[in-house]
């Protein structure tokens, strides 16, 4: 939907850059299942320097490397009106992807050595992964065509946030 005007090329690759929070920040939970599927391994060399670089922030800031790009995304991008509504939208909206990666992390890391490390484990890290990838692709793939990309709960809260 592009009922806020329409998108140029420059908007629409800008809009789908912020999706790289969550899938950076996502890869953690992928551990079991490129140990599943050692050949899909290859999927991740394009993300190779964007890795480096997000780990290298990381480290030289203690660890709040995350936290900083985080709150820079929100403060530089989302709360500047004069930004293009489009790009404002799918930076909030890879935001609050990025909040349910770090809230499934604290529950795991609360709950993770009642779990154990079996099937039970591996299934959930499967599962958020894959979903989290799943929503990754379908907003970039949403942004580049120039629509809104229509997560059922979260784009609601985002339209809450962008005004």
């Amino acid at each position: 939907m592009t009922w806020r005007g329409s998108t140029t090329p420059k908007d629409r690759f800008f809009a789908c850059l912020p999706y790289l929070l969550p899938l950076v920040d996502g890869l953690a939970f992928g551990t079991y299942f490129f140990r599943q599927f050692p050949a899909l391994e290859i999927v991740l060399l394009p993300l190779t320097p964007i890795l480096l670089v997000y780990s290298t922030i990381d480290r030289a800031l203690f660890g709040f490397g995350g936290l900083i790009v985080f709150f820079a995304l929100f403060l530089l991008v989302v709360r500047n009106e004069s930004i293009n509504h489009f790009i404002r939208f799918n930076a909030m909206q890879a935001i609050l992807l990025d909040i349910i990666l770090v809230l499934c992390r604290f529950i795991l890391g609360l709950f993770g050595s009642g779990l154990g490390s079996g099937l039970i484990v591996e299934t959930i890290f499967n599962v958020i992964f894959l979903g989290m990838i799943a929503a990754v692709v379908y907003s970039v793939v949403q942004s580049v065509m120039g629509r809104y990309a229509e997560i059922p709960t979260l784009s609601d809260a985002v339209y809450m946030q962008v005004r």
